[in-house]
């Protein structure tokens, strides 16, 4: 670390030195119609082959030998715009690209260059546009972000309908889902159907899943960075859609002299409103529905200082006189700061929290005999992210973070006769800091390369209680608590540091292919105790402690990058090679709702995922979309179980495939389709059994894991859009979507499970469960004026 500290350090003061003959253009670049910054706009310098891109804020820097030079700028879907500059002094050009309405006719809009995927450093890293996926068959006919996604390579989910999604092997706690920068620790509605990003107030969507920089901490697996939209700083718009199960409204408009801008946009489902009048008398008084408000507003108080705020508050809500809800808040505060025109600064604070409720007493508040339950987890946090542009060969990044948690992992209050007695958890507590310092250079036009350290130190802190264990036997059982230390608060309990090295290299073999590898170690802090296989909103969220030590993650990986007929087909190869360590499971029959225990209940082991993933796109004409195929394997290895042999993984799929076409007929019509095939995942069934009193009770004598596997899965979706010439009343424009989820009427098993006969209780049978089993036709009016 010495070593690497010492050459940002000369880094730095070499260029200062040769920085006399040379001066800086710089500032932001935009969406004309809407005064959105853009994402990845590329910024090249025509004579000297050599340039680079605006980043999440829309803003830019190079430092150039004094002269004069042709900027050309490049956004797919945008008209392409050259600059001519005189360079002899330091320079700002801010620039607004238009829309290319012909252009976006034509494509599916990616916002990057054509030839990013070869020349770009990232590797292990997709990206979805919105417009893109508004086109995307979805169920219901809603656009979703969590379901889209699980459309690229090495993203999956444990079967239809199931909440959260995994990347390469790892559990879906393991993935960072950020919000403007704040983390969601539960992404879904509905029990999964539908995710909490509303796509009409979303602006960009960024999956990592290898070579991660080092300013992203936190989680083992991957990064999902969703960026808000800013609000549109040019007019007012109003947008939204109705649909078959929610509706949704949007509002933006600049405000204070178009010195800054706001969007606000809401959903609410409507199925309880809808099913009201066919419930019988055991339903009646049921609700069902989510609803969420996102809201996110920006203030340019000068050239040199912006500032944004942001905001997501959503809610479930499920049952009647008895009944749960569960929902997410987070408020992101973020300045940006321009030092100098090298020097960009975004600082930023959040606020985060994921609570859910269970209570018997929905409708009536003060009923003699009640039950609720509460349980949540609040982070709140700082985030200075500097970015020093010393020439166009580098780009640093340095800066740390500082994040509390709190977590209550259940306070219950029961009333029986009107006698009231509390029972549940006491509340944890735990910091986590990191600092961290990257750099991405290039080394000439073929080679480049992207290097840096992080370090995180955990700290898990009082007031609270350190359990002692008994030794873990091989048998794989619960453990005993042998001793029990109390700490006051702000009193380290344990402590944990990692060290956190991440590399990426991009080799070019010419202009239209190249070979990039990578290699990054993440550490996780945060465990989602849960024996279910999809998340379920009741899942305990857990600090690391005395007894349960940090996640580690190990990933190599390997790909080959190629474009062909003048980048008309974007095609990939990677391999990829993943070590985990400290992975959690749990012992027979294990407790984790309000278990002062539950560190007794956990066993620990060691995990592995490997694989390979194929990607073709093509992305220009009037048909396009992709295929993707991953061939992988996910493996655990767990003190206790299975013998104590590797065994694979409940989430792992052998084989993954998708197909996405889309066709654009005209100005008004759009088809598309997706088709998805896959392995079915792993599961443990009984070896023998057991008939007492007349009843079969099933056995697993050989306590094999997960030695079986479902049937695979597949399924076709198909959607049409309409585009009118006016939304209402002669204003805005308007769409039809018109989709059909589960062509076939495929019953996809989402589990299998062994139950007893119910007309012969001796017996024992298999029971395939789908939580999709028909056609599901929708129509939806999206509008906007």
């Amino acid at each position: 670390m010495k070593k690497l500290l010492l050459f940002f350090i000369s880094l730095f003061f070499t260029y200062n030195l040769s920085a006399q003959d040379k001066f800086t253009v710089s500032g932001y670049i935009k969406d004309a119609s809407n005064g959105e910054g853009l994402i990845g706009v590329s910024v090249f310098v025509q004579e000297i082959k050599t340039g680079t891109q605006t980043n999440p804020y829309g803003f830019y820097s190079l430092t150039l030998p004094a002269g004069t030079y042709n900027i050309v700028l490049t956004y797919v879907g945008f008209e392409k715009i050259t600059k001519k500059i005189e360079l002899s002094q330091d320079l700002k050009l801010d620039v607004e690209l238009k829309d290319d309405s012909k252009l976006l006719q034509e494509v599916v809009v990616t916002t990057k260059k054509a030839d990013d995927n070869v020349k770009n450093i990232e590797m292990s890293v997709n990206k979805i546009d919105i417009k893109t996926m508004q086109k995307m068959p979805a169920l219901l006919g809603e656009v979703d972000i969590i379901k889209s996604i699980q459309f690229l390579p090495g993203v999956t989910s444990v079967g239809e309908g199931a909440s959260g999604f995994n990347v390469r092997g790892g559990g879906i706690d393991q993935n960072l889902v950020l919000l403007d920068e704040a983390p969601v620790y539960n992404s879904s509605h509905l029990f999964g159907f539908f995710s909490v990003f509303n796509p009409d107030a979303v602006k960009d969507v960024k999956l990592i899943k290898g070579g991660i920089p080092s300013q992203y901490g936190g989680r083992v697996s991957s990064i999902l960075d969703v960026r808000m939209k800013e609000g549109n700083a040019k007019k007012p718009q109003f947008s939204g859609g109705l649909g078959s199960i929610f509706s949704r409204f949007t509002y933006e408009r600049p405000f204070l002299k178009d010195k800054g801008s706001f969007i606000v946009a809401l959903r609410r489902s409507y199925i309880d409103i809808l099913a009201k009048p066919f419930l019988n008398s055991d339903l009646k008084g049921t609700s069902f529905y989510f609803y969420d408000f996102t809201a996110k507003a920006n203030f340019r108080a000068n050239e040199k200082n912006t500032f944004f705020l942001s905001g997501y508050f959503g809610r479930d809500t499920f049952g009647a006189d008895f009944g749960f809800n569960w929902g997410n808040a987070t408020t992101s505060f973020r300045w940006n700061h321009v030092f100098n025109n090298k020097l960009f600064l975004n600082n930023t604070v959040f606020y985060s929290n994921y609570d859910y409720a269970i209570q018997t007493d929905l409708k009536k508040k003060n009923d003699q005999d009640a039950f609720r339950w509460k349980s949540n987890i609040i982070t709140y946090s700082i985030k200075p992210d500097f970015t020093f542009y010393p020439n166009t060969k580098n780009t640093v990044t340095f800066g740390g973070q500082l994040t509390y948690y709190t977590f209550n992992p259940g306070q219950a209050v029961a009333i029986s006769g009107g006698v009231e007695r509390s029972i549940g958890l006491d509340d944890k507590f735990a910091s986590e800091s990191a600092i961290y310092l990257g750099n991405e250079q290039k080394i000439n036009n073929k080679i480049s390369l992207q290097y840096g350290l992080r370090y995180s130190l955990y700290n898990y802190l009082g007031k609270g209680k350190a359990l002692e264990l008994s030794a873990l036997n091989n048998d794989g059982e619960r453990r005993t608590v042998t001793n029990t230390t109390f700490f006051d608060w702000g009193k380290s309990i344990q402590q944990y540091g990692n060290l956190e090295p991440r590399f990426a290299a991009n080799f070019g073999l010419g202009q239209d292919n190249s070979i990039k590898l990578s290699y990054n170690r993440l550490a996780q802090y945060l465990h989602l105790l849960s024996n279910t296989s999809a998340s379920s909103p009741l899942d305990v969220w857990t600090p690391s402690s005395n007894n349960i030590k940090p996640q580690l993650a190990d990933q190599v990986a390997l790909g080959y990058f190629h474009n062909f007929n003048d980048n008309l087909f974007e095609t990939s190869v990677e391999v990829y090679y993943k070590k985990l360590y400290n992975q959690i499971d749990y012992v027979r029959n294990a407790d984790l709702l309000l278990n002062p225990a539950v560190e007794a209940d956990l066993l620990f082991g060691k995990g592995r995922a490997y694989g390979v993933e194929f990607f073709v796109k093509k992305t220009k004409g009037k048909f396009n979309g992709w295929i993707s195929y991953t061939l992988a394997r996910t493996e655990r290895k767990i003190e206790g179980l299975n013998q104590n042999q590797w065994f694979p993984s409940r989430i792992d799929k052998t084989h993954n495939l998708s197909v996405i076409g889309i066709y654009d007929l005209n100005k008004r019509w759009t088809f598309s389709s997706n088709f998805t095939l896959s392995s079915g995942t792993p599961a443990s069934f009984p070896t023998n059994k057991f008939i007492w009193q007349d009843y079969a009770l099933p056995h697993n004598f050989y306590d094999t894991r997960n030695a079986y596997r479902i049937p695979a899965s597949h399924r076709l979706d198909i959607a049409a859009t309409r585009q009118t010439k006016y939304a209402f009343f002669k204003h805005g424009t308007g769409e039809w979507v018109f989709s059909v989820y589960n062509v076939y009427n495929r019953r996809n098993p989402f589990s299998v499970f062994v139950r007893q006969n119910e007309a012969d209780p001796t017996k024992t049978e298999a029971v395939r469960y789908a939580v999709f089993g028909s056609v599901i036709p929708a129509v939806t009016y999206n509008f906007k004026f």
